[in-house]
């Protein structure tokens, strides 16, 4: 089993969908970093050699950032938006969509479960 950036890649999946399970790499960045390996993008995670997954974890960590770096500077980006008082700050402060999208229906991801007002509780009960 391959582990590269401090995560084990499934075993049964092509190296190409493998690398998609680290945080911060996408197809098409697996694909740039197996070409740059030149390792085939067809092969079997768990018939990778040694040789090839010590290439990938190579071109990964010179790459840029991934998965523990990667999460927190996101999350120093979305705190320094709510410290200093955007727009987009506070949406993320309040929970909601930060976006554009609309709220007066959907957005159920974002805010939670509906807020039940107890008027409507009691209609439920009958």
């Amino acid at each position: 089993m391959a582990r590269i950036a401090g995560v084990d890649l499934p075993p049964n999946k092509q190296v190409w969908i493998g690398l998609t399970y680290i945080h911060g790499i996408g197809v098409s960045r697996a694909k740039s970093i197996l070409a740059t390996a030149e390792v085939q993008e067809t092969v079997k995670v768990k018939d990778l050699t040694e040789d090839e997954a010590r290439k990938i974890r190579k071109v990964v960590q010179d790459e840029g950032r991934v998965e523990g770096d990667l999460r927190k500077e996101v999350v120093q980006n979305i705190r320094r938006l709510m410290e200093i008082g955007c727009y987009r700050g506070v949406r993320h402060r309040r929970g909601l969509p930060a976006r554009g999208q609309r709220t007066h229906t959907n957005a159920r991801t974002r805010k939670g479960p509906k807020r039940m007002t107890i008027a409507s509780k009691r209609q439920v009960k009958k």
